[in-house]
């Protein structure tokens, strides 16, 4: 194993853990559930693979599920997050194209770039993860809210940890 895999593999058991033991359990009004589990998704490599992508959200959902117990929520929603990503940085990508190495952080590509990004694939994952949960129209409006709220509070959660933990370097 690479120095980088054994990297992820520690921040993919250590944000289940957060996730599992802090997270689940903060509940506000009903209406806010912080997701923060899938900042992992988000700082994967650019340059990783479509399988492997798919496979790593499919895994962590998975873990998140096996212990809250939510019967595959999870692991759909970040498998369906993980499908998007490379739709979208593809969509993204500058003239040149993406360094080989590039990891998406706020430090590398800057704070316009990685706020659309990072929203809309929190958005993507809450707005799956809290309809499959519902699944009815009726409360249609309801979902929408804890949707747009919870993704507000885990977005506020990355980027703390984007400017707590990442290293200050820039690439151009």
């Amino acid at each position: 194993m690479t120095t980088d895999s054994l990297k992820y593999l520690w921040q993919f058991a250590l944000l289940c853990l957060l996730q599992v033991l802090i997270f689940n359990h903060l509940n506000l009004g009903g209406y806010v559930n912080p997701f923060p589990y899938i900042y992992l998704i988000l700082i994967l490599p650019i340059s990783i693979g479509r399988i492997q992508l798919l496979l790593v959200g499919f895994l962590l959902g998975l873990t998140v599920d096996v212990f809250s117990d939510t019967g595959g929520l999870h692991a759909a929603a970040t498998t369906l997050m993980a499908f998007y990503r490379p739709l979208y940085l593809k969509a993204q990508s500058p003239r040149e194209g993406y360094e080989s190495a590039a990891v998406p952080h706020i430090k590398t590509f800057g704070f316009a770039w990685f706020l659309p990004y990072a929203a809309l694939m929190v958005i993507i994952h809450h707005t799956a993860l809290f309809y499959l949960e519902v699944f009815r129209f009726s409360e249609f409006f309801h979902t929408l809210l804890k949707t747009l709220l919870s993704s507000t509070l885990t977005l506020a959660f990355i980027f703390l940890a984007e400017y707590l933990f990442v290293s200050t370097r820039r690439r151009r």
